[in-house]
């Protein structure tokens, strides 16, 4: 654990703790050991949350991450799809020109 000071508000929130929780006969030494173990437990609750809230951020990252990579590739898909359906009905059309030309051809050149 760091040796980092803890803030004011929870030096003051351990002192009022042990103060709340002092016995009759406890020395104001005693009471201060005390509540220098209740803003380590304190920082070490702060940490922890710290450590989730980080886990919990990364976590929503790569789900977000992971939504757009599926996006993605739903778009490419459907774009593939659409492109393949439009070379298709282009295919059947074309065919159908290219036999009224031959058709009008074959005509022209027995008259």
């Amino acid at each position: 654990m760091s040796n980092a000071t803890p803030s004011p508000e929870t030096q003051q929130e351990a002192m009022k703790i042990a103060k709340a929780t002092q016995k009759p006969g406890q020395t104001k030494e005693q009471t201060k050991l005390i509540a220098q173990g209740i803003e380590k437990g304190i920082a070490l609750y702060k940490k922890q949350q710290k450590v989730k809230a980080r886990d919990r951020d990364k976590e929503r990252k790569k789900q977000l991450k992971q939504k757009q990579v599926d996006t993605t590739q739903v778009q490419d898909v459907t774009e593939t799809e659409q492109s393949v359906s439009t070379s298709r009905n282009l295919l059947p059309w074309g065919l159908l020109i290219a036999s009224w030309v031959g058709f009008a051809a074959y005509i022209m050149s027995n008259q």
